[in-house]
């Protein structure tokens, strides 16, 4: 497809694809954007276009967007084929996906560390900047403390280490136990090591010339076979960098 966006699986109900850095997945109103969304109900009106043309019956030419990433974050997102199959996994996505993990490249030397990140996120919406809040020893996740903050939990991994212009960075895996805006970019904010390029939360380097952030894997038990799904998306060739440390 035009544009870099490239459809990694496809079925009767569902479309996998790998988005690029700096495309929308759906528009923002303004007129003549580009986006996951429109390319694909292109796409979709122009297979329905096909199959009357060779006489085949013919099919809802929509595509619903089942979930979202970022402007600036690349990687594997799907889509649904007709609204019944994008409510199928929206209402069950904690127990339909069983992986989405994130590479990231965070400003600054972390040490080889494993672990949780946990805290309370808001969005303010004039600024529509999510902000960080400690979990307090007694609070309940489920039942949070202010009107508006929601509990947000990120695993991370460090993998290793590249030095770039004379400045170190760590190469960073997420996985996501919850799914909220902006969530890993909040949570490397949180912890001192803002995502490389990303001047919204703190970076002060753009090394990549983008955010560098990637969402490598999806895993999940199709809605309609029972079946699970993995895909993977190699790393951009603009987030592969020289002068590489290697693991720690």
């Amino acid at each position: 497809m035009e544009k870099n966006l490239k459809i990694v699986y496809e079925d009767d109900w569902l479309i996998v694809v790998d988005k690029p850095c700096g495309m929308l997945t759906m528009s923002t109103g303004k007129a003549g954007e580009v986006t996951a969304y429109s390319m694909l109900t292109d796409y979709a009106r122009e297979g329905d276009g096909r199959r009357q043309r060779s006489g085949k019956q013919r099919t809802q030419s929509r595509v619903f967007i089942v979930h979202r990433l970022d402007r600036d974050t690349s990687g594997l997102l799907v889509f649904a084929k007709d609204e019944e199959t994008k409510l199928a996994l929206q209402e069950n996505w904690s127990e339909a996906v069983l992986s989405r993990k994130y590479e990231a490249i965070l400003e600054g030397r972390i040490e080889d560390e494993e672990g949780w990140i946990e805290t309370w996120l808001y969005e303010n919406p004039k600024s529509m900047l999510v902000h960080c809040y400690e979990i307090g020893r007694n609070e309940n996740p489920e039942k949070p403390p202010r009107k508006g903050w929601a509990y947000a939990s990120s695993h991370c991994r460090t993998t290793g280490l590249l030095t770039i212009d004379n400045q170190t960075y760590t190469k960073v895996e997420f996985e996501l136990e919850t799914g909220r805006r902006n969530q890993i970019r909040v949570h490397s904010q949180w912890i001192g090591h803002p995502i490389a390029g990303d001047r919204k939360y703190g970076a002060k380097t753009n090394p990549f010339g983008r955010l560098a952030l990637h969402a490598k894997t999806l895993e999940f038990i199709h809605p309609w076979t029972g079946k699970t799904l993995r895909f993977t998306s190699p790393l951009p060739r603009n987030l592969k960098q020289h002068d590489s440390c290697g693991k720690h």
